[in-house]
């Protein structure tokens, strides 16, 4: 039995909490750019958690922009799916098993773009989600009135723009934007791309100050471990228990964090924050994302290679092993957390740190190493560099951990170009797909086989980091050293 609005009725199991039939009749509020699992399993889950208590009200149109897969699971199951999270929670064992009615619909940009206008120009509509990755994010010049824009920032100006037109400017129809994506002032940064891409296309004044005045961009971080599907077995035990086949299931560790940054009339648009205590609505979130792009993904990503060239496939596999967990608790306690930029109490810093770990080890979730390599140069760039810069600015010496994690990213990303524009590496005759947007220069420099020179050109990048990171004293060294212990096996 495939899981559907329909065999909602057939499910006969306490374990599981199933939505109530007017929770289908609320109107479209959201409108969110992305059909991932980690806005499923956080943002999606807050919005429907809002509304089993009756609070927010509203359901999620979800826009699908890449031309990759399909939305055929979405309208077999009436865009139903469950959310099974378990973690450690204070010394004890937490579950929950809910089946999220939160999505009404999810429309193709490419084959329905006159539908999700239909849904801009909606008087019910208020909030824009995203997450369209780190590299969605980026100013692509465009015409805006094509059908659909190419890029996010794009489509995101045709939509703001339709509404512009259907409301006839009216102060009221301005919309709360929350990009979700893991860079820096993410709402900013969309702001200022979306400003100069409507000034590339001569929209007129007027809609360009109610674009500025009538709009609010917010920053915002997301923080929950989300891998997605369960794995075969798990999935299996899972059906047959519950007595039904969801091909949209998602698995998702206890803990969760949404920081926004906004102030009242936000929280009043955002009422599902009322719900949870992991919504956080805040003026300054600085503090939440220093903790968390550091101490949680920047620890992930300087771990990464390394974990998955040693073959653990899983962090929760790593984190069992003695020696790597002796490397990530000195990396994390020793290296990254005096190294944050920006002036964090040490017992918070210090609680944030132990919760990460027990996040790591949380028994119940398959965490892929491969799944946090997907953009490994851009998030190296955003969360790794600013950690070493300052940490050579507070000590003038060589962060061993960190070269050990640089040297391992660098034989990561020693691939070669396959079929279909894929990138494919190799470490101990086994293969794995790199998906990255640098992967075309790191094939390109790794057509030598010396590899002391592909490491001091890469260190040496200063398109790839903002900094050329050959003049760090003892750096290429330490970097070079650790690269030839993990190239012997």
């Amino acid at each position: 039995m495939i899981l559907s609005k329909y065999n909602l009725k057939k499910i006969n199991t306490s374990a599981i909490e199933l939505p109530a039939e007017h929770l289908f009749e609320l109107p479209e509020k959201v409108l969110q750019f992305g059909t991932g699992v980690l806005l499923r399993g956080l943002p999606d889950y807050f919005i429907d958690k809002a509304n089993r208590n009756g609070i927010f009200n509203g359901r999620v149109v979800v826009v699908k922009s890449t031309d990759t897969g399909t939305v055929d699971d979405f309208d077999k199951q009436d865009n139903l799916y469950t959310i099974y999270s378990k973690g450690i929670v204070n010394g004890k064992e937490v579950s929950e098993q809910i089946i999220s009615s939160a999505i009404s619909r999810v429309l193709s940009a490419a084959n329905e773009w006159d539908e999700i206008l239909d849904v801009a120009r909606s008087a019910k509509l208020k909030v824009i989600i995203s997450n369209t990755t780190e590299v969605g994010i980026k100013l692509v010049k465009e015409d805006v009135r094509k059908h659909p824009p190419a890029s996010f920032p794009g489509k995101l100006l045709a939509v703001l723009y339709e509404r512009y037109m259907a409301f006839n400017g009216d102060a009221d129809s301005g919309l709360v934007i929350i990009p979700t994506e893991l860079i820096v002032d993410n709402g900013k940064k969309l702001e200022a791309i979306v400003l100069e891409l409507a000034h590339l296309n001569k929209l007129e004044p007027d809609f360009m100050d109610w674009l500025e005045s009538s709009n609010r961009f917010c920053n915002s971080l997301v923080d929950r471990i989300v891998p997605g599907r369960p794995d075969s077995a798990s999935k299996d035990e899972l059906e047959s228990s519950n007595g039904y086949t969801d091909n949209l299931a998602i698995m998702a560790e206890t803990y969760s964090l949404w920081a926004i940054e906004g102030d009242d009339k936000i929280k009043e648009v955002l009422s599902f924050g009322q719900v949870d205590e992991g919504v956080v609505i805040t003026p300054d979130i600085e503090l939440f994302r220093e903790l968390k792009l550091r101490l949680l993904n920047g620890t992930h990503t300087l771990c990464c290679a390394f974990a998955y060239l040693s073959g653990f496939k899983t962090v929760k596999e790593a984190m069992d092993d003695a020696q790597f967990t002796k490397f990530i608790t000195q990396l994390v306690f020793e290296e990254i957390r005096p190294a944050i930029p920006y002036k964090i109490d040490d017992v918070v810093a210090a609680d944030f740190t132990n919760k990460v770990l027990d996040r790591f080890r949380n028994p119940y979730i398959r965490h892929e190493w491969l799944s946090i390599s997907v953009q490994y140069s851009t998030k190296i760039k955003m969360r790794v560099i600013p950690l070493l810069l300052n940490y050579y600015k507070l000590n003038n010496t060589v962060p061993a951990c960190m070269a050990k994690g640089f040297a391992a990213f660098i034989r990561f990303m020693h691939v070669k170009a396959g079929d279909g524009g894929q990138y494919i590496g190799n470490i101990n005759d086994l293969e794995y797909h790199v998906t990255d947007s640098q992967a075309a220069y790191f094939a390109k420099v790794w057509e030598t086989s010396d590899s002391d020179a592909v490491i001091k050109n890469i260190l040496k990048n200063k398109d790839l980091w903002d900094a050329d990171l050959g003049i760090l004293p003892g750096f290429t060294t330490a970097v070079t050293e650790q690269f030839n212990q993990i190239n012997k096996g």
